[in-house]
């Protein structure tokens, strides 16, 4: 399905930002994961040709990034933290909880599509761990309780 005349004007206006066309290619890939909730196959090969570079250029940057989504992803992604610090924290014991209270494996979505679970590398909140960042809101301090809360 070619992209809407809002999305291609949102686009253009992404592009019309950079320098060149290939230093838009993150921004541009944002904004249609936003519209879509994934990247499909259609939709990379369509930012390929707004940005008149290779489909293949813009599948592995969407490929290489973690942020980015090929397969459809819930309304609301939920990252927690792994790092040393949050690790030491305790996010192992937060990560099963959360496994367990929606009932999917990290990597995977609610069978409402609600939330998809995923592991973070770092969220770059040492000092408040253990963290876990839904959507964009980073949530931190996280104990049983306030994943019940937040969840």
């Amino acid at each position: 399905m070619p992209f809407s005349e809002p999305l291609k004007k949102r686009l253009n206006t992404i592009i019309s930002k950079h320098d060149t066309n290939r230093s838009a290619l993150i921004a541009v890939l944002r904004e249609i994961q936003n519209e879509y909730q994934h990247l499909s196959a259609e939709s990379m090969e369509e930012a390929a040709n707004m940005l008149e570079i290779s489909p293949s250029s813009v599948q592995n940057v969407a490929t290489f990034y973690t942020m980015f989504f090929t397969e459809p992803a819930g309304k609301h992604v939920v990252w927690v933290c792994r790092t040393l610090s949050c690790a030491l924290r305790g996010a192992e014991h937060v990560e099963h909880y959360m496994c367990d209270k929606l009932g999917v494996k990290t990597g995977e979505t609610t069978p409402d599509g609600k939330i998809t679970l995923m592991e973070a590398e770092c969220l770059a909140s040492c000092g408040t761990a253990p963290v876990m960042l839904v959507d964009d809101t980073l949530e931190e301090n996280l104990t049983k309780e306030r994943v019940d809360q937040v969840i």
